[in-house]
C-alpha cells in the first residue's frame, strides 16, 4: 500500500507549501498525538530541529498540535537527527520529532517521527497515522491538554554521548582536522566534541543564519573544506550534512572518503576485532560493486536493501547485525545510535587514524571502487516521466548494451523531485555514453 504523505525519510516539501504548511504539521501533530496517545503512560514527545528559518514556523505548529491531543513537549532546540532519536529512548519519551529536510536546501523542510526506543516509525505506524490524518484526529478535554518545556541541556547531554562512542577512549591530540558543519543542526555539539577529545580543530558551517544551511558546504558540497584542508595541512576533514545524520570525509590530500570506503573500513576493523556481528555489513543497492568484491574477499557478507536508511535500519534490527550504511554517508552503528550519525562515525575513523599513526589516504583506500556515475534529473512534480515509453526503451537498450558488465539502477527520489540515473560498468566510456542517453530522454519526456 503506497503511503500518501510519507516518504523515505518521514514528509518533506517546499517550506510554507503543501505538506510544509503550519495548518498542516497542526493537524499531523494532532493525528500522531491520537495514534500515540491510545496505549502511552507518559505521553511526551520531544522535538529537535536544524537551523532552518522555517523550523520555528513548524515547531510551534507541531507544538499545538501535540498539547491538543494531551502529550506534553519538550523542545530541544538545533539538534542533530540522531541525537533526538537517543534522547527520546533516554528520557522515556512516546514519541521523538525532528524537523530537518537533511541535505536539502533551506527552501525545503521535512519532518522525522522516532518510536519511543529511538528507531524511526515503521512503513505499517505511518500509514496508520495517514488513516488518522486523513479522517481528522480528535482533540481532548481542556484539563488533560500537554504542557511545553524546553530541554536547555540538550547540546551538552549528546555532546558527553558522543565522547563515550571513541573506541578505548582514545584522545584526538596532534590530530589537525577541518569540520564542515553546513550550517546545520550540529554547529554546537560537533565542534565542542573534537576539541574536548584533544584535536585541532579548523571549523566551517558553524555560523547558521535560517537561510545558508548546506549551501556552498557540508557534505554534498565539500569543496570548500577540501580547500581548507590543503591551506591548512590538515589530517583529515568531517563534512557533515544539515541535521549531521551522514559524513563524508576528506584525506589530508582533500580526496573525497564516501560512505562506501568508511563501511568498508569500519566492518574490515570489526570483523578483525570480533565486534562485526554474523560477519555482515548491510547496505543499500547504491553501494559500489567494488565494496561487495572486497568484503567478500574479506569473508564478510554485504546484504543489500531499498534505497534510504530507514531500511538499513530494519534489516539490521529484524537480523542483529550492527553495522550498516550508504554510500552517501548515513553510517548505522546500532551499538551506539538508533540512525545514522555522522559525527560518531567520524570519531570512529579519527580514533584509527589516531592508533594507526597512518595518513587518511593511505587507512580509508580500502578497496577499489567500480567506476559508479550518479546523474539527477528534475522534473515538475506531477509528471512521470519514468512511465514514458521512450524512457523506457532507453533503459532497456543501456542495460541490454551494458550486459553481465554493469548494471543501471534509475528511481525516483523519495525527498526531492529528481529522477536519479546511477550507472556502474568497468568500461567507464560506455557507462557515460549510456547513463547521458537516458538522462536526456528523461528530460524530453
Amino acid at each position: 500500500m503506497t503511503r500518501k504523505y510519507f516518504g523515505t525519510d518521514g514528509i518533506r516539501g517546499r517550506a510554507n507549501t503543501g505538506v510544509m504548511t503550519a495548518g498542516f504539521m497542526v493537524n499531523l501533530a494532532s493525528a500522531v498525538g491520537t495514534y500515540f496517545n491510545a496505549n502511552a503512560e507518559t505521553r511526551r514527545v520531544v522535538i529537535g530541529k536544524d537551523t532552518r528559518r522555517s523550523c520555528y514556523m513548524l515547531e510551534n505548529a507541531l507544538t499545538a498540535g501535540f498539547t491538543a491531543t494531551g502529550m506534553d513537549v519538550f523542545a530541544l532546540g538545533p539538534l542533530p537527527t540522531p541525537a533526538v532519536g537517543l534522547l527520546t529512548h533516554s528520557m522515556r519519551a512516546d514519541l521523538g520529532v525532528m524537523i530537518s529536510a537533511s541535505h536539502n536546501p533551506f527552501h525545503d523542510n521535512g519532518i522525522k517521527f522516532f518510536g519511543p526506543e529511538g528507531y524511526k516509525l515503521s512503513d505499517h505506524i505511518e500509514r496508520e497515522i495517514e488513516v488518522l490524518l486523513d479522517s481528522g484526529a480528535f482533540n481532548i478535554d481542556p484539563d488533560y491538554i500537554g504542557r511545553v518545556a524546553r530541554l536547555n541541556d540538550s547540546v551538552a547531554r549528546y555532546v558527553e554521548y558522543a565522547k563515550t562512542t571513541v573506541p578505548g577512549r582514545i584522545r584526538l591530540n596532534g590530530l589537525k582536522v577541518v569540520l564542515d558543519c553546513a550550517n546545520g543542526a550540529a554547529y554546537k555539539a560537533a565542534p565542542e566534541v573534537l576539541w574536548e577529545l584533544g584535536a585541532e580543530v579548523i571549523t566551517l558551517g558553524v555560523s547558521p543564519n535560517g537561510y545558508n544551511i548546506n549551501r556552498d558546504c557540508g557534505s554534498t558540497q565539500p569543496q570548500a573544506a577540501a580547500r581548507m584542508v590543503r591551506e591548512t595541512g590538515a589530517d583529515v576533514a568531517i563534512c557533515l550534512d544539515g541535521d549531521a545524520d551522514r559524513i563524508i570525509m576528506l584525506d589530508e590530500t582533500g580526496a573525497i572518503i564516501d560512505g562506501d570506503q568508511i563501511m568498508a573500513l569500519l566492518a574490515t576493523r570489526w570483523a578483525q576485532a570480533g565486534r562485526l556481528r554474523k560477519n555482515t555489513l548491510v547496505a543499500t543497492a547504491m553501494s559500489n560493486l567494488g565494496l561487495e568484491t572486497y568484503l567478500a574477499g574479506q569473508g564478510i557478507t554485504l546484504k543489500r536493501t531499498d534505497i534510504g536508511d530507514r531500511y538499513v535500519v530494519q534489516e539490521m534490527r529484524d537480523h542483529g547485525y550492527n553495522l550498516g550504511g550508504e554510500q552517501s554517508g548515513h553510517i548505522v552503528m546500532t551499538d551506539h545510535a538508533t540512525t545514522g550519525d555522522g559525527l560518531v562515525a567520524g570519531l570512529q575513523v579519527l580514533a584509527m587514524l589516531k592508533e594507526s599513526g597512518d595518513k587518511a589516504s593511505r587507512l580509508t583506500r580500502v578497496f577499489e571502487p567500480v567506476p559508479q556515475i550518479l546523474e539527477n534529473v528534475r522534473y515538475t512534480p506531477g509528471q512521470a516521466p519514468l512511465d514514458s515509453a521512450a524512457v523506457q526503451a532507453a533503459i532497456a537498450d543501456g542495460r541490454a548494451r551494458l550486459g553481465d558488465s554493469g548494471r543501471l539502477l534509475i528511481r525516483k527520489s523519495g525527498t526531492e523531485s529528481l529522477i536519479r540515473v546511477m550507472g556502474e560498468a568497468h568500461d567507464e566510456t560506455l557507462l557515460r555514453e549510456i547513463v547521458t542517453r537516458i538522462c536526456d530522454v528523461i528530460r524530453d519526456a
